[in-house]
Order: structure tokens, then sequence, then C-alpha cells
């Protein structure tokens, strides 16, 4: 018998997934991007273009753990698609 290997499903856009899942879940919890950034000591500059789709600015592991920690969100949330 000849084992079938389980083709694997990507998220070519994660980048969008993720920016339009913190901005959904900052607003949910009632916070402005100046009021996330203060929380995660990041620029209010940096947060906007985390969130905006025409910047395409990516971030690192630690911004994105420090995001989900400042929302109060697991990071499998913020990755769903």
């Amino acid at each position: 018998m000849q084992n079938k290997i389980e083709q694997l499903q990507f998220d070519d856009n994660i980048y969008n997934t993720i920016r339009r899942n913190i901005k959904k879940y900052r607003k949910e919890k009632g916070l402005t991007s100046a009021q996330l950034a203060e929380m995660v000591d990041l620029s209010h500059d940096f947060i906007r273009q985390i969130e905006s789709e025409k910047v395409g600015y990516n971030f690192s592991v630690e911004t994105f753990y420090k995001i989900s920690v400042a929302l109060e969100v697991s990071l499998d949330k913020l990755i769903e698609r």
C-alpha cells in the first residue's frame, strides 16, 4: 500500500490575515491604535502600518506575541482565516 501524504494548505496572505485580526480584536477591546501602541511599547505609526494592508510591512514574532498579550487573544486566534 502506498501512503498518501496529505497536502498542506498554507495561507498565502498570512500577514494580511493577521493584520485584519489585530484590527478586529483591537476594536472589539475598544482600543485605539495609539493605545495599543503604548501598551506594547511601539510607535503609533508602526501599529498603523501593521494594520494597513497597503503598507505591507512585515513584523517580528516578538511584536506579534506582544500584541496578542495586549489584546488578550491567543496567537492562534490572530492567524485564523
